[in-house]
């Protein structure tokens, strides 16, 4: 799997490195009151997508801390040491003991339905 991973990766980075490479033209981003910046096309694009991603991310903290909140407040308190460690599981008897015992309808293997 891991190298089926590294391969996409490879070509992303081919295919944006191929863009990059593609898009170097000079272009004109008009601001308000007239201010004007000259750069390559793949900077624009390229600082669009990254500002897109950052707000995206920052839209989603306060959903992320609620449910993190609400995962919290339902998760179980650990036990507290003052009623001491738990009991251990009451040990079951030998496989022959139950035969041996007179009881009949045991048997090894168990069977299975009616």
């Amino acid at each position: 799997m891991r190298p089926v991973v590294w391969l996409f990766r490879a070509a992303l980075f081919f295919a944006l490195f191929a863009f990059a490479l593609n898009n170097q033209h000079p272009v004109a981003v008009h601001w308000f009151f007239g201010l004007e910046w000259h750069t390559p096309l793949v900077i624009v694009v390229l600082l669009a997508f990254a500002l897109g991603a950052v707000l995206g991310v920052l839209a989603m903290v306060p959903s992320w801390w609620r449910a993190r909140r609400s995962g919290a407040a339902s998760a179980p308190a650990a036990p507290s040491d003052a009623q001491g460690p738990p009991a251990p599981p009451a040990p079951t008897p030998p496989l022959g003991a139950q035969a041996a015992a007179g009881d009949s309808m045991a048997e090894y293997p168990p069977r299975i339905g009616p």
